[in-house]
């Protein structure tokens, strides 16, 4: 049993209805969305174990990680709430990690030293759930001590993470980031262009 694994799971079972094309296929430089995702995801130091959770778009996303050692679990309610996600991945993680971080994979601004900035955090305040603040709002990823994995999967229908971060405020910890792609996710071919534009403009 390793009660010092974080754990990563990335949220891609999403229908991508508004963009009206798989989003996470979209190119992101010389990568797709979902991939990008990943790779920064294996960067973060403190990250273990990484799930990949999919729907009805497994192969295509599992092609897209192709080389990447991420266990792919297949969320049988596709069109479910993110909650039924996460559920779906901490039921394949390990059930004794220190933490999870759950983390969107339609957000390629994220960067592996948020992950490790956070759980840092996370070790170091005594806290049990870490949200990434920035412009006077929360952002993701968000990270959890495993004491919340079985208040998770049985817990907070209808509410999911934002029933979780209400009920125990005082066990949160806001970390700043000036970044605001800490922010960012897209849902939207407006959305995906502006951050398109956003990476071009800062050079990255």
């Amino acid at each position: 049993m390793n009660t010092t694994m974080t754990c990563a799971i990335i949220l891609a079972a999403g229908k991508s209805r508004r963009m009206n094309q798989p989003k996470l296929l979209l190119p992101w430089g010389e990568k797709t969305i979902i991939a990008h995702v990943a790779d920064e995801v294996f960067g973060a130091a403190c990250i273990e174990h990484v799930v990949v959770v999919v729907g009805d778009n497994s192969a295509a996303i599992a092609r897209a990680l192709k080389g990447r050692t991420v266990h792919v679990a297949v969320n049988p309610d596709p069109d479910g709430d993110m909650l039924s996600s996460i559920r779906c991945g901490l039921r394949a993680s390990p059930a004794h990690c220190a933490a999870y971080a759950i983390v969107l994979g339609d957000q390629p601004t994220l960067r592996a030293q948020w992950i490790d900035a956070m759980a840092a955090a996370l070790a170091s305040s005594g806290k049990g759930l870490v949200v990434p603040f920035c412009q006077g709002r929360r952002g993701h990823p968000i990270l959890f001590a495993g004491r919340y994995r079985d208040p998770v999967l049985h817990g907070y229908d209808g509410v999911g993470l934002r029933g979780l971060l209400h009920e125990h405020a005082d066990d949160v910890l806001e970390v700043p980031f000036e970044d605001a792609g800490v922010l960012c996710d897209l849902d939207t071919p407006e959305d995906y262009a502006r951050a398109l534009e956003q990476i071009h403009r800062l050079g990255s």
